[in-house]
């Protein structure tokens, strides 16, 4: 299977100000408005993604919370081609001394 990570996504406290800092300020292109409760950018390669980082925490596990060792705010995103891609991806992480806190 390839290594294909498609989106990052930041956890953010000011999720308007962080569209603006992205969109106005570096020239990133999206069709986010400053009302969005996420934003998607388009680069030359990966999305990047901005996302209210309590939200983003809860995503991930309502038991992680913001206060956790390990949670930084930020995921990356590995699309697979294939369902049971996914397990095997999981299965690999884990091996390698990841945790996995939500199944997918």
């Amino acid at each position: 299977m390839k290594p294909r990570i498609t989106i990052i996504t930041l956890g953010v406290t000011n999720l308007p100000r962080a569209i603006r800092f992205y969109r106005d300020g570096l020239g990133f292109p999206t069709d986010a408005n400053d009302d969005a409760s996420i934003a998607f950018f388009m680069t030359d390669g990966v999305r990047l993604a901005l996302y209210p980082k309590q939200a983003l925490a809860e995503d991930i596990s309502a038991d992680l919370g913001l206060s956790s060792r390990g949670f930084g705010g930020i995921t990356l995103t590995h699309n697979v081609g294939r369902k049971k891609e996914v397990a095997e991806v999981l299965a690999l992480a884990e091996k390698a001394g990841g945790m996995i806190v939500k199944p997918a």
